[in-house]
């Protein structure tokens, strides 16, 4: 029998062999083509899920009423386009009022909760900062335990704010979360460029507007949309805090017209003689209720990743 002997690797192999990278896991390894073809068809059938009812809502908000009623309903294929609804919607009433008052909440309550979010946000990012720990640890228990329902009205009544439209900024004004958010964004900011700030001279104030604001766009803007389309979308504050109909916001319009088959002050005349399809209006005032969300959600989902992520895991 004979041996079998080993022997040693030539001299440029062992040392391309020291060098050569780890092996990668699956799931870093570039896909096969049968994995991307089902990759595509799972985000083909979500994107078909999401976006075949929304035209279905704008086809029927565009159709005349005749093209509804022989269609008995909804309506996929549109047969013809009119903008009755959305003129009549527009041309003043109820709806019309309505969504300048979303409009005039959603501009003012998200400046209020944005600039007190960020005071707070930047004073408890700051170790030095006058009790923060403790002021931090209220604002997260704030989290797990609320004081409820009850008692949260009879606060905003003994305020006097029950009729009036801060009732619908001031009890939703603040979250916990995004100012944790912020705060991990603005710990994450390099503290040289602070000390170096500090050293010329510059005060808190500068500090925050001048340094620390420029750095946070993404943050900012993820947060601001937040807000902004948590006021917009809120309608709770106002079925509790409000009884006049003309302060009610474009939500609760939609909620009477479309739940309870209230029609909106106006129009009554056009669909009784009609003109008009109820279900038409139905849809035309999802639209509107939809549009700035749809409008406005583009132009920040490139900060989504750089802006939630960052904060997050910092801090």
């Amino acid at each position: 029998m004979s041996a079998v002997v080993d022997r040693p690797a030539p001299e440029g192999v062992r040392e391309r062999s020291r060098w050569a990278a780890p092996p990668r896991p699956a799931w870093e390894e570039e896909p096969a083509k049968a994995g991307l073809a089902a990759k595509g068809l799972v985000l083909g059938i979500a994107c078909f899920a999401v976006l075949f009812p929304l035209w279905i809502v704008i086809v029927t908000s565009l159709s005349p009423k005749k093209v509804i009623d022989d269609t008995g309903g909804l309506v996929v294929i549109p047969k013809g386009i009119t903008f009755v609804a959305y003129q009549e919607l527009l041309g003043g009433g109820q709806v019309q009022r309505a969504a300048l008052v979303s409009v005039g909440v959603t501009v003012v309550g998200t400046l209020f909760s944005m600039t007190v979010s960020v005071l707070c946000a930047y004073g408890l990012s700051r170790r030095d900062s006058l009790g923060h720990r403790w002021i931090l640890m209220t604002l997260l228990a704030t989290m797990f335990f609320g004081a409820g329902l009850i008692p949260t009205y009879l606060l905003v009544q003994a305020l006097g704010l029950t009729d009036t439209y801060l009732a619908l900024i001031l009890p939703s004004a603040v979250s916990v979360f995004n100012i944790l958010v912020l705060r991990g964004f603005f710990m994450g900011i390099s503290p040289e460029l602070v000390d170096s700030a500090r050293i010329d001279g510059a005060g808190d104030w500068r500090i925050l507007w001048r340094i620390v604001l420029p750095l946070s766009r993404a943050v900012l803007a993820v947060i601001t949309l937040f807000y902004a389309v948590g006021y917009w979308s809120a309608w709770f504050n106002a079925s509790i805090y409000l009884t006049d109909q003309e302060k009610m916001p474009l939500q609760n319009v939609m909620i009477q017209l479309v739940q309870k088959q209230e029609r909106p002050v106006g129009l009554s005349a056009q669909i009784n003689t009609g003109q008009l399809s109820p279900l038409a209006i139905q849809m035309a005032v999802m639209v509107l209720a939809l549009l700035p969300v749809a409008v406005l959600s583009p132009f920040v989902q490139r900060h989504f990743r750089k802006g939630m992520l960052t904060g997050a895991v910092k801090g």
